[in-house]
This record gives C-alpha cells, structure tokens and sequence, in this order.
C-alpha cells in the first residue's frame, strides 16, 4: 500500500507570500519594492500594464516568441552610482515576465506605450464571432 499525498498547486505560492509579506520580521525581502504587472481584457484588447519606476524607454525590450508576449527590462548603472558604496539598494534593477497570448491575439499590431513608469502594452483580439440563435419550434403543427 503506498502512501498518496495530496499535491496543493497553491503550496509554492503561499510560500513566497510568507517570505515576501509576512510576518517575519527577519525576512530580507520586507519591504522591498517589487514592479507589479496587471494583465486584464477590455474592448477586445488584452493589456498588460507593468509598473517599472526609474526604467527608462531603452531599457525595455518586448518581443513576441512562441505564442507568448516577453517583456524584459534591464537598467545599467549610471555613473553617478558607480562611486556609491550602497548599504542598502530597494530598486530593482531587472524585470522579466512571460504572459501566454491567448490564440485570438493579432500579434502584428501590439502596441506598447510607456508613461510615468507605466509601461502599457496592448495587443488586439480578434472578436468573437456572435452567437449563433437557434429558433424553436413545437411539434405540433
């Protein structure tokens, strides 16, 4: 007899959560600013907005690759930080996410716009054909 073990999908998750926001005071990550991407659909439009403070338009880079929209972003040091002996640096420096293009996506006209550290990348999807109504009948004539 062998023993099952329930697999939670959610287990991963969960732990990043406590390492990221709870309450362990000891934890190196507290309080560290981490870019956030929201991905949600309005007028047959996917977008995808990812918050990048202090990126600038160079330093982002988005590509379409195996059905999948990659945008990546990579700040060099200026020279002005070089001399600088940090004690602690909160900024990121590095950004990365890899977001599944759904199969009605029009890839050849995505569009992506960057304004105050909000980079908005909107890819069009082709609309849904309309339901199809389907008459009623009785079966007596």
């Amino acid at each position: 007899m062998s023993n099952l073990v329930k697999w939670d999908p959610f287990s991963e998750l969960s732990a990043l959560q406590k390492q990221f926001f709870g309450d362990d005071w000891m934890s190196p990550f507290k309080g560290v600013n981490i870019p956030t991407t929201d991905v949600y659909t309005k007028d047959n439009t996917m977008v995808v907005e990812a918050h990048l403070p202090n990126f600038e338009q160079k330093d982002i880079n988005i590509e379409v690759e195996n059905n999948a929209l990659v945008v990546s972003a990579e700040r060099h040091e200026k020279e002005d930080d070089k001399n600088k002996k940090y004690v602690v640096r909160e900024s990121s420096s590095s950004f990365y996410r890899r977001i599944a293009l759904p199969k009605r996506a029009d890839a050849d006209n995505i569009e992506a716009h960057l304004d105050d550290g909000v980079l908005r990348v909107s890819v069009p999807l082709t609309p849904l054909p309309e339901p199809k109504k389907v008459s009623i009948t009785s079966g007596k004539k």
